[in-house]
């Protein structure tokens, strides 16, 4: 994931060494420090074992425990920071076999998904009680992770950082012939409120008909959003990029006018942490309207740096946006205040050093 990369090519006091099942698109993300611990040939008939036989959380070899021990032994490791709290549940053998820190993140999905499930939430129970620390990205996984039984004590709020050079504010224009551009990214998965934003920008482009919708990314909804698109009627106005680089979809955020992120919780529990690519479309000096969901209170002030509205209520959303289309003040004013806001509290070389001097401390303590 990019901000996964982004948080581990930006430390300097620290060494990273990442160990991942497999290695993929190198050259988007040159990195040379990668050790290799493939699944082991009965990987699939284990995890079916545990998962659909047992319902129970499927947790690593003794053969890819020892594997991952002398991967660790090998690079002389410090410290081991587990990406994910589900990952961390599988690795809870290496967790409890290693003597030396361990640290665990969480991000959003990895919070809730299949907590209903007694034997999910234990497993999750006794690797939290097993690493020494609990990142997460916002105040709200914070709550989270307590209620599910973690010491409050050993949970700390560690923001996912952008790089805020990459993406300067520009100061956006009253478009002409009502020619509206809106904008939405991320994964084409339930809690991003994908439907949200359609219905929304239906009723929005009723009054503004020259008015166009750009979806960049990809995911398991793609056919259903089609559909929706046109039973709305919208489909010639709204376009789905697919996937796309980084640079295009900063492109995209320059050349729109308002940015939507309609995030709800999903049937599953899914929730958001603060998405990335919010931060970066403020950072722009994109205007964000948005939910009340998660970690977005904390990035954005309703009326202040961004738009609030209530989780699914697409009405509320587009009752907003043709409020804004008449008060083009008010988006610039957001707009400034958004792209402060990320600048002062979600500058990722500022993340970096804080996250460094996480490390550093729990080294040097020995904990």
């Amino acid at each position: 994931m990019l901000h996964i990369y982004r948080q581990i090519t930006a430390l300097n006091r620290c060494a990273p060494v990442v160990i991942a099942q497999k290695r993929e698109n190198t050259q988007r993300f040159p990195f040379e420090a990668v050790r290799i611990v493939p699944k082991p040939p009965t990987h699939f008939l284990r995890r079916f074992w545990f998962r659909q036989l047992r319902d129970v959380p499927w947790q690593i070899s003794h053969t890819e425990l020892r594997a991952l021990l002398n991967v660790l032994r090998k690079t002389d490791a410090r410290l081991l920071h587990v990406y994910f709290g589900h990952i961390a549940v599988h690795l809870l053998p290496l967790i409890r076999a290693w003597k030396k820190p361990s640290i665990v993140s969480f991000h959003g999905a990895d919070v809730m998904v299949d907590m209903n499930k007694p034997a999910y939430r234990d497993a999750t129970q006794q690797m939290l009680d097993a690493v020494k620390l609990v990142l997460v990205r916002s105040e709200s996984l914070r709550r989270a992770v307590a209620d599910l039984g973690c010491d409050l004590k050993k949970i700390e709020v560690q923001r996912t950082g952008i790089p805020v050079d990459e993406f300067p504010f520009r100061e956006r224009s009253l478009p002409g012939n009502g020619e509206w551009r809106l904008a939405q990214a991320g994964r084409l998965i339930e809690k991003k409120g994908l439907p949200v934003t359609l219905r929304a920008f239906a009723l929005f482009q009723r009054q503004h008909p020259n008015a166009t919708l750009t979806i960049a990314g990809e995911g398991p909804m793609l056919d259903q959003l089609h559909k929706l698109a046109r039973e709305l009627n919208i489909e010639g106005r709204v376009s789905f990029t697919g996937f796309v680089s980084p640079e295009q979809l900063r492109d995209i955020y320059y050349r729109s006018h308002i940015f939507l992120h309609p995030s709800q919780t999903g049937h599953d529990g899914n929730q958001e942490g603060i998405p990335n690519s919010m931060l970066e479309a403020m950072a722009t000096g994109l205007p964000v309207f948005a939910t009340q969901h998660g970690g977005i209170p904390e990035a954005i002030e309703h009326g202040v740096s961004g738009v609030l509205v209530p989780e699914r209520d697409y009405e509320g959303l587009a009752g907003v946006l043709l409020n804004a289309a008449q008060d083009f003040d008010l988006l610039s004013r957001i707009a400034r205040s958004g792209a402060e806001v990320v600048r002062k509290n979600f500058d990722l070389y500022t993340q970096a050093r804080r996250l460094e001097d996480i490390y550093l401390r729990l080294i040097g303590s020995g904990a």
